[in-house]
């Protein structure tokens, strides 16, 4: 029976001339599909960028050609799918995300598009008095920026509201938060505290904290926060995962994983119950115990890899922690914040790499940027040439003479586009002159260096369509911008699109595999509502997924 559905599929009506030519020729008919996609397929390969049809069988893609050819793939239980005008591409990865933070966030307070110092405090209050007595408020994602005259937040702002819940709700970019007297507490914070090397504690009148804490400030209060149970890191994660599928994202690189997110994913493989395919970088200063390991255990497989380490080199451009080599326009005060100590990078860095293991750290201040390639060139030299593949996470201010080294040293660029539809609206006002060098992504491509692009989930939303949008058009959130905001650093759709697919395959390993719809590679694709060759490139963000693909499987579909 399969042979004859594939031979009416191949040759309908003509199945015995067909059956005939085969058997003389003395060839195997085709597998029979699982899956069959037609519609205008983008493969990723730069051989045949574009087909009509792909099919695919268990894991693996089997076929990807013109319609007649894949059609004889269509067997009595193949699913078959026709995309019409829209646009079929390799599933989509993303290259920097954090995604147990991204499980929890899903289910706390919202905070990020708050307009007003009013808003923020009567979302906190609104959400408190829903909260049993002694739960912790987290999650959020505000920016001052958003707000006139953009003043930070104050812990009196949200007390008198917030009597019975500890509250420490981060801003968007992870780099600052601000916590209520009650998580101060907690934390061991007053008057009397020291800062923390690579850290700021704000204050006010007689060094009395006013609740916000940056970079490594932070860390008291989330060692104060009970730790979630087995039962909440597998529920998070599974609410994450989910959120990407519908997104399109069949593969994401989680970054600063903990070792409960570790866990959570290793259990989830276990039972099956693993939708995405995930590569975990979890801490530097924890890269002994990640060698141990992968040395103990192995790294995984394609569906989990314990896939290298991450580092910090400083905090954020909106945090004013982000290290420059001149101070700040608006805060001659500051050049930012060195998050961890120089000698301990080296050491860290090289140690990393000694074991064997990837290494990415993130930079986002020009002098951050200058001083990891500093470092990931000292080691390299003094540890002999090997594929290592180091990647800078961020990359979003770079000196003219920074840009080439990307290339010439081998680091990937592992940027996040939709930033810079938030930053550009701001960023001025803190580097002047210097803003031009910001997100250089033609300059990055033009240098020979390769360009992965993620989300930062939960910094940004994780949405591939939002970052095409923001890489091609440049447009900024307040409209300001038609043109693009330094325009001149505008990509190509299709270049957009390998940073999303190719390069991010690459940046973990998996450019055998993944990244490109050819056949033997893993059957992961997303089927797009419009065609991002065609419609003006100003209405990409309103395209929308209609089904995702990942593991030959349909993990996600919209309704009708």
């Amino acid at each position: 029976m399969p042979l004859v559905t594939h031979m009416i599929g191949c040759c309908p009506g003509r199945l015995y001339p067909c059956l005939l030519a085969w058997l003389a020729l003395g060839c195997a008919p085709p597998a029979e599909a699982d899956l069959v996609v037609f519609g205008r397929i983008w493969t990723g390969d730069s051989t045949r960028p574009f087909a009509a049809a792909v099919a695919t069988r268990g894991d693996t893609i089997l076929g990807v050609g013109d319609s007649a050819g894949i059609a004889s793939r269509i067997g009595p239980a193949t699913r078959v799918f026709h995309n019409g005008a829209g646009l079929v591409a390799p599933g989509f990865m993303d290259g920097h995300v954090h995604l147990l933070d991204a499980g929890f966030q899903l289910r706390s307070i919202d905070l990020r598009d708050a307009d007003s110092p009013e808003e923020f405090v009567r979302r906190i209050a609104a959400f408190a008095r829903e909260r049993k007595p002694g739960e912790w408020i987290t999650g959020g994602d505000w920016d001052h920026e958003r707000w006139p005259g953009a003043p930070l937040p104050r812990r009196e702002w949200i007390d008198s509201v917030t009597p019975n819940n500890p509250v420490f709700v981060p801003r968007l970019d992870g780099h600052m938060g601000l916590a209520n007297g009650l998580a101060l507490r907690a934390a061991g914070i007053d008057r009397s505290a020291p800062d923390r090397p690579g850290g700021i504690i704000v204050r006010g009148r007689n060094r009395e904290p006013t609740g916000i804490l940056k970079d490594g400030a932070m860390q008291p209060v989330y060692a104060a926060m009970p730790a979630p149970s087995d039962a909440q890191v597998d529920a998070a994660l599974r609410r994450a995962m989910d959120f990407a599928l519908s997104r399109g994202v069949t593969a994401v690189a989680s970054v600063s994983a903990e070792w409960s997110q570790v866990a959570g994913l290793i259990r989830a493989h276990a039972t099956g119950r693993l939708p995405i395919r995930v590569a975990l970088y979890p801490s530097l200063s924890d890269w002994l115990r990640v060698a141990d390991s992968v040395r103990s255990r192995g790294p995984g497989d394609d569906w989990l890899r314990l896939a290298g380490v991450k580092g910090y080199v400083d905090g954020s451009l909106g945090s004013t922690t982000a290290l420059f080599f001149e101070p700040y326009t608006d805060d001659r005060s500051s050049s930012g914040l060195l998050v961890t100590p120089e000698d301990s990078l080296r050491r860290q860095i090289g140690g990393a790499d000694s074991a064997g293991l990837q290494v990415a750290v993130h930079a986002i201040g020009e002098r951050a940027n200058s001083l990891v390639l500093d470092i990931y060139d000292s080691v390299a030299r003094a540890h002999g040439a090997r594929d290592r593949r180091f990647r800078i996470e961020h990359a979003q201010h770079l000196r003219r003479e920074d840009i080439a080294r990307f290339a010439a040293q081998g680091v990937i660029a592992s940027m996040q586009p939709v930033h810079l539809i938030d930053d550009g609206e701001w960023a001025g006002k803190r580097l002047g002159p210097r803003v031009t060098d910001s997100y250089v992504f033609r300059s990055l491509l033009d240098s020979g260096a390769r360009l992965g692009f993620g989300s930062d989930w939960t910094v940004a939303p994780i949405d591939p369509l939002l970052g095409i949008y923001a890489a091609v058009t440049r447009r900024t959130r307040d409209g300001r911008n038609p043109g693009g905001w330094i325009p001149e650093q505008k990509i190509s759709v299709e270049e957009a699109l390998r940073a999303y697919t190719v390069t991010n395959a690459y940046g973990v390993f998996a450019e055998s595999t993944r990244g490109m719809l050819r056949p033997g590679y893993r059957a992961d694709l997303v089927l797009l509502d419009q065609d991002l060759f065609t419609i003006p490139p100003e209405t990409i963000n309103s395209v929308q997924v209609r089904v995702t693909i990942a593991g030959g499987r349909v993990a996600y579909q919209a309704g009708p």
